[in-house]
């Protein structure tokens, strides 16, 4: 890489992450890497996953509808992914609107964390937990941070210098 500008360091955390990867080692994220420009990375939240089933989520603590991320698994993945200047990211539909002004703020970051949300959301213990910055990219649900990852991901990318 010239001009001794700093690698940017995104590592994605997924339930699916064969959707992910795909999509990266495509068009300017391939080339980003191709260059030294960046460095991303994908990785199966069920690599910290609970047991023998590597359990990931389980129903909401006190009760409720539908199913969460666990908070074992994520705690668990940032701190084997987190260094001493890692921006942690959660996806979430609840979280602040993506815009251009963060994008270009997040290049120069130095290390992205991305965690890709999936069932009806986070167990509310991680957002105390990690303290993490959370973004959603747009006014509707998906499946799963997947997508918006992607987008998150390219958008940030495209601003490296």
């Amino acid at each position: 890489m010239s001009s001794g500008a700093t690698t940017l360091r995104i590592d994605v955390v997924s339930l699916f992450p064969e959707t992910v990867r795909a999509a990266l080692a495509a068009s300017i994220p391939a080339r980003a890497v191709e260059r030294g420009l960046a460095e991303l990375k994908v990785h199966d939240l069920r690599e910290w996953g609970i047991g023998k089933h590597r359990a990931v989520d389980d129903e909401p603590y006190g009760g409720g509808a539908g199913m969460l991320m666990r908070p074992e698994p994520l705690v668990d993945a940032i701190e084997a992914l987190r260094g001493e200047k890692s921006t942690v990211i959660l996806l979430d539909a609840g979280g602040e609107r993506l815009k251009q002004a963060r994008v270009r703020s997040l290049a120069t970051d130095g290390h992205l964390i991305i965690l890709c949300g999936r069932y009806e959301g986070v167990d509310d213990r991680v957002r105390k937990i990690l303290k993490a910055d959370e973004y959603s990219i747009g006014g509707y649900v998906l499946t799963g941070g997947e997508l918006p990852a992607l987008v998150m991901t390219d958008a940030t990318v495209r601003q490296i210098p």
